[in-house]
């Protein structure tokens, strides 16, 4: 990313209030005695802050499995095109787990509750959900989060994970773009 690419953004919430919050979802998870834990990330968008929040539940004592799952409604655009595709599924029996998927942000609703009802069909015994950002503005289905860091603003987000036409993933915070 150039200077003049990284001007073009404005920080939303910077990488220490980030890390704040991810200890305190870690902490928060952990009072929930989740037992026989599985942590499933959707990605792509999930991975920083999946890692994040797995070096934090282990900080507070946990020790989930992990697996990964990609699935996409948006592609390279910035609205999801409302049907849900698995591009990769999880390796891991859900049969009898505890589940904690890890996603980056919920609006549309469509991509976490597809995750909800695949892992329910596969015989998950409890799904739990930790999100990055609720955009609550845009739900197109009737989802909601056990566990989330940020209430979003309603603007297309980047960074700490999030993309647009695969750019700008490896920012540190969460931020908008305010010009091209």
């Amino acid at each position: 990313m150039t200077d003049n690419e990284a001007s073009n953004i404005e920080v939303i919430y910077s990488p220490e209030v980030i890390n704040k919050r991810v200890r305190e979802l870690a902490a928060e998870i952990e009072a929930a005695g989740l037992k026989n834990l599985l942590v499933i990330a959707i990605l792509k968008g999930s991975f920083i802050f999946a890692a994040d929040l797995i070096r934090a539940l282990h900080e507070v004592g946990l020790a989930p499995e992990v697996d990964f799952i990609t699935l996409s409604s948006y592609r390279t655009g910035t609205q999801s095109t409302g049907q849900v595709e698995i591009l990769r599924d999880i390796d891991m029996d859900v049969s009898g787990r505890n589940i904690l998927l890890v996603d980056d942000i919920l609006e549309s609703g469509r991509t976490l509750a597809f995750a909800k009802d695949l892992l329910s069909a596969r015989g998950a015994q409890q799904i739990s959900t930790c999100i990055l950002l609720n955009k609550p503005g845009h739900r197109a289905v009737d989802v909601g989060a056990d566990f989330q860091a940020f209430d979003c603003p309603d603007v297309f987000v980047v960074g700490y994970g999030m993309d647009v036409a695969y750019r700008y993933r490896q920012l540190p915070f969460v931020g908008c773009i305010t010009h091209e």
